[in-house]
């Protein structure tokens, strides 16, 4: 009993420090805490999906590292390494989970999510590059968003850990895509296109249907 009443104490004050981070993202929408916690109403279903998506962001960011800008741009290379380099351990600590939980990576899987912003890329040249790395730090920094909330509303210690410390990396990652943004074209260039495309995301958000997904929507 002391050790949940312990755990109870420590997930309100990560909530309260969830609460005051979070107001510094610049989504145009929220996550409430209620939706954690229908998300964690099958947490095996959430992991699976979770894994899915680490997958996908370790072959985006391999993908990006070879469309730098121009002919060639310093530390590029070495960037988005790192970023799959931690996506790929992101996903291996996911699978240990979900295997542990009795579930199984999926073969195959969608997300209208991601595909909604896919759609907004432009095609072609630097805007396409642009645009591209807006969607990654766009699913970064909601992935962010929805692991702080996983984290508080967690009742299972091992989960509510796993995604608090992933807050701090997805948070570290979604600055990395906007700052390499910044190299493709001028600041106003991204702001404003930036700006744009939150508020896409806010739109698209909205339009998802509930469940235990990193990206569900709201009920």
């Amino acid at each position: 009993m002391a050790g949940r009443e312990t755990h109870k104490n420590g997930s309100k004050y990560w909530r309260d420090s969830v609460n005051k981070g979070t107001e510094t993202l610049p989504l145009h929408s929220v996550t409430p805490f209620e939706w954690g916690r229908a998300a964690l109403a099958d947490p095996v279903a959430l992991l699976a999906d979770h894994a899915f998506l680490e997958k996908k962001a370790a072959a985006n960011a391999l993908d990006l590292m070879t469309r730098w800008p121009g002919e060639w741009t310093p530390g590029w290379v070495e960037t988005m390494t790192g970023v799959a380099r931690d996506e790929a351990s992101h996903l291996s600590q996911t699978v240990r989970l979900l295997t542990r939980r009795g579930g199984r990576m999926e073969r195959g899987h969608r997300s209208s999510y991601a595909k909604a912003l896919r759609l907004l890329v432009r095609k072609g040249g630097e805007d396409e590059l642009l645009d591209r790395l807006l969607v990654s730090a766009l699913i970064e920094v909601r992935s962010c968003e929805r692991f702080a909330v996983l984290a508080a509303a967690a009742e299972d210690s091992e989960l509510a850990l796993f995604y608090k410390t992933l807050f701090s990396s997805e948070m570290g990652h979604y600055k990395v895509f906007l700052r390499l943004a910044n190299q493709v074209a001028p600041s106003e260039i991204v702001e404003a296109r930036w700006q744009y495309m939150l508020a896409a995301e806010a739109r698209i958000m909205e339009q998802q249907a509930p469940g235990s997904r990193i990206h569900s929507g709201v009920s």
